[in-house]
């Protein structure tokens, strides 16, 4: 089975759309808005929803099994029992199987086995929120460096959505950090050069929107891997689309 195959109209319309919302927060850099607000609990209300998606965020690295299920239905994912059927590989470490095709998946430190993703996501989410903690209830200021930290964020919100192609877990694991610092960058820097509830209220929907599509993309990743599995005992690689 190709791996073209494996993509449907969903995925490549989310994917379409990410990169689509990248290129309006380009935009809306080099053209924001010329009247500002003055709408005073602007940071302690956008400060309060991003951290309670970095607080989210936390908890599906955290528990992954357990947010996993709750993609499965919508995304078409295989579970563990799809990914238990590798005889040759008949353990999980985490929620991904003992199988050479997912080595970059994971990292190990002395017998403990790690999800680059989800370590990633973890780590990515801890920064933020601290950050969020210092930018949008601290006072800290970013106007000089506001361009700077856009273009970071993009940078990082575009290298990690398609991290897939990655061999490598320990870059793997930076490409998934850097993917939600990048999103709390690019929040940072529009709230700085735009100042508008309105604006960071898109981007606080767009930012979820790229951690949907970042999912979608991992679980097609994993099923991708599977179906081109070389095991012939295989039975998920054998299962019909």
């Amino acid at each position: 089975m190709s791996q073209n195959s494996l993509r449907n109209p969903a995925e490549m319309f989310m994917i379409g759309l990410s990169f689509f919302g990248l290129f309006l927060v380009i935009m809306l850099v080099f053209n924001p808005p010329i009247v500002r607000e003055s709408f005073l609990l602007r940071k302690p209300v956008i400060g309060s929803i991003f951290g309670l998606i970095c607080i989210l965020g936390i908890l599906a690295a955290l528990f992954p099994k357990q947010c996993s299920a709750v993609f499965e239905e919508w995304s078409g994912r295989p579970n563990a029992n799809n990914f238990a059927s590798h005889r040759t590989s008949s353990t999980l470490h985490g929620h991904h199987p003992d199988c050479e095709g997912f080595s970059a998946h994971v990292f190990r430190i002395k017998e403990r086995t790690f999800c680059t993703a989800c370590t990633g996501l973890l780590l990515g989410g801890l920064a933020s929120l601290f950050g969020t903690a210092l930018y949008f209830f601290g006072g800290l200021q970013a106007k000089q460096n506001s361009l700077l930290l856009v273009l970071g964020g993009v940078l990082g919100v575009g290298s990690g959505l398609f991290q897939f192609k990655v061999k490598r877990s320990f870059v793997r694991l930076f490409l998934n950090t850097y993917f939600v610092l990048g999103a709390f960058l690019v929040l940072v820097g529009i709230d700085e050069l735009a100042q508008s509830v309105f604006a960071d209220l898109f981007l606080v929907i767009l930012i979820v929107f790229w951690l949907f599509t970042r999912i979608s993309l991992s679980q097609w990743d994993h099923k991708r891997i599977c179906y081109t599995c070389k095991q012939q005992t295989c039975r998920f690689r054998k299962t019909p689309s």
